[in-house]
């Protein structure tokens, strides 16, 4: 039987930074932040928050009143590029949280393309396996910690989020349909944390010259985006015999709101068919499709039958697709 999204979660930490504390950090006005981003708020976690725990708030939430329970999930899949720590996986910090044990679980890393790639592998692998079960897919990420508060570039983009959607057996005709995903190592250097690895140590030198903030050449990204996601579009919806007409609503990772207007447009579809959490909440890494999946559910439920996109750009470069039918 096909896999598909049976649950939803979603979690933003409380403090909002508006655009007249990014403006007080950068010395950039806050008109330029708005017309150039169309972001207006981001939230940032409080001292002392994790990534796993930002996802184990997520998790709790989709399983509030849910049919399903935590015993019957047979895998965990978690997208992050800002995880706890080096090791062990996020995802097991979570399991720890949340009381989950003695299944598989395991962090996924492309950047703000994680999700979907998630998606896909938990998918696969829940297709595979020959035991019943569910798998949770999450995307947390908390950039908050790795900004340099006087990069407006990047700055004014970024807040801290996290998602989680649990996927599990649904009848022909739902589910999900194809995904595609692509990467392009020769575009590594776009979106980095240049140090804090093998590559670089994050030695005091390093930090010195910042080389542990988080940077981004913003227009070379957006250039990749807007070649990249109609490609891997055009492969998934082809692999599902759909056109992009046949869409309810089409999810975007939401890197900022100009972005996902500008993507809008190369592929065709009318901003009406594109929900927004970036003017709110900004880019929340890998949490951003689900966690716009989450809050367009809440204002306007997805109903049985609908037909839903996926398409997400990130680090590395990466990019990733996904079709589904709403169960």
């Amino acid at each position: 039987m096909p896999v598909g999204i049976v649950g939803l979660g979603a979690y933003a930490p409380p403090s909002v930074i508006d655009n007249a504390q990014i403006s007080s950090w950068t010395g950039a006005a806050e008109e330029w932040v708005t017309e150039r981003t169309g972001v207006h708020g981001r939230h940032y976690a409080e001292p002392g928050t994790t990534t796993s725990s930002m996802a184990a708030h997520a998790v709790e939430e989709l399983f509030a009143g849910s049919p399903y329970s935590r015993e019957h999930v047979a895998l965990t899949v978690l997208a992050t590029s800002t995880p706890d720590q080096p090791q062990p996986a996020t995802a097991v910090r979570m399991q720890k949280l949340l009381h989950m044990h003695s299944t598989p679980a395991f962090d996924i890393n492309a950047v703000c393309s994680g999700f979907v790639y998630g998606l896909s592998v938990a998918e696969s692998m829940l297709r595979a396996s020959p035991e019943k079960g569910t798998a949770l897919v999450i995307g947390a990420d908390m950039y908050s910690t790795i900004m340099d508060r006087g990069d407006r570039r990047t700055v004014s983009l970024f807040g801290d989020g996290a998602a989680a959607v649990l996927l599990a057996e649904v009848p022909e005709g739902y589910g999900i349909h194809a995904t595609r995903l692509f990467a392009e190592g020769d575009g590594a250097d776009l979106v980095e944390v240049a140090a804090g690895g093998t590559r670089e140590v994050a030695d005091d030198a390093a930090r010195a010259a910042g080389r542990h903030y988080f940077r981004m050449q913003g227009r070379a990204v957006k250039e990749y985006a807007l070649q990249a996601i109609p490609k891997v579009v055009d492969d998934v919806l082809s692999t599902a015999r759909l056109e992009i007409g046949d869409i309810d609503r089409v999810f975007i990772h939401q890197g900022n709101t100009r972005l996902v207007e500008a993507v809008a447009q190369e592929l065709g579809v009318d901003m009406a068919r594109v929900p927004l959490t970036a003017p709110r909440f900004g880019n929340t890494g890998a949490a951003s499709i689900p966690f716009t999946l989450c809050h367009a559910h809440a204002q306007r439920p997805l109903e049985r039958g609908e037909r839903i996109l996926f398409a997400a750009v990130g680090g590395g470069m990466t990019a990733g697709a996904a079709v589904l039918t709403w169960y």
